[in-house]
């Protein structure tokens, strides 16, 4: 299938789809509202077909790159769901080095945020990416299964398992104990709760399309936090102006970037509201924060 981009649809149908994806409505519902859409022989489901992932796009650092190594482990979680599995990669020379949790979207671990660790792998990170699907038998293979199942996720449990993926990740023998996370939507969310949760355990946060805590937990954050938005997506970067104000108050060392013309999921290489020239400079932002603050010789 061709590539296709954000600006070959009407925004309208990019936001019904955002609103599937996110479980505002069901694909039924999705597929009626998009017959709207369809015209010129596409049918709804040809449409659909065109927004939903495909995970060819996303290899930009291959398993099998000799830069990395790469292993799936299992983490104890007591508090949680008692373990959580997840992809753990490295530099294959690596020494002692920051590390950095990845975490997905309300999807499992799917390719793409496997291929976001290998990333950081390759810029010197220790990377893992925990699968919050663990306990239902991990990511199914398929984005649409996943979400049916991160709908029967304990919540409270799930929390837990991040948590203990996190310190877990932070006192690794090969890790210096600078801890980053970085997560995209739904995981962007979670990046701000254990920024909340964990204090100065967190040395940096950088959460994409990620929603806000409030002002009282904001209170919390010690992490220096790098947000990454999308101009119309409007639903979770309307939440930005208060986390900010509540992230001055709380003396947070924390920048903002709001991409223009960009959409919910901007970073993700694999559906076409991938924004390439948002996604590269978002990732640089990325790259120089965590060196910035996790890099022994830098930060607080």
């Amino acid at each position: 299938m061709d590539r296709k981009k954000a600006s070959d649809f009407p925004q309208e149908l990019l936001n019904l789809f955002d609103g599937y994806v996110h479980g505002g409505i069901s694909r039924r519902q999705f597929l009626d509202r998009a017959q709207n859409f369809a015209v010129g022989g596409v049918t709804a489901a040809a449409l659909f077909e065109m927004l939903r992932p495909n995970y060819a796009w996303a290899i930009q650092v291959p398993p099998d790159d000799k830069r990395i190594k790469a292993e799936y482990v299992t983490v104890p979680s007591p508090q949680g769901n008692g373990s959580i599995k997840g992809y753990l990669v490295r530099p294959a020379n690596a020494s002692k080095l920051p590390a950095v949790l990845v975490i997905h979207e309300n999807r499992g671990l799917n390719p793409y945020i496997e291929d976001v660790a290998r990333r950081l792998a390759v810029a010197d990170f220790i990377a893992f990416a925990p699968d919050a699907l663990t306990s239902l038998g991990g990511y199914p293979g398929d984005d649409e299964k996943g979400g049916a199942l991160f709908a029967k996720l304990d919540r409270a449990k799930m929390t837990e398992d991040f948590l203990a993926s996190a310190m877990w990740l932070k006192s690794r023998p090969d890790s210096t104990g600078k801890l980053g996370a970085v997560g995209f939507c739904f995981g962007g969310g979670v990046v701000n709760q254990l920024a909340v949760r964990m204090g100065s355990d967190l040395a940096a946060g950088v959460p994409f399309y990620g929603a806000q805590p409030n002002a009282a937990d904001t209170a919390k954050i010690k992490a220096p936090i790098n947000a990454q938005y999308g101009e119309l997506d409007a639903r979770i970067t309307d939440g930005w102006p208060a986390f900010d104000a509540a992230l001055a108050e709380a003396h947070v060392p924390h920048e903002g970037h709001i991409y223009k013309g960009a959409n919910h999921g901007f970073h993700n290489d694999t559906t076409p509201r991938y924004d390439e020239a948002a996604a590269k400079e978002a990732w640089q932002h990325t790259l120089d924060w965590f060196n910035k603050y996790l890099r022994a010789s830098g930060g607080a």
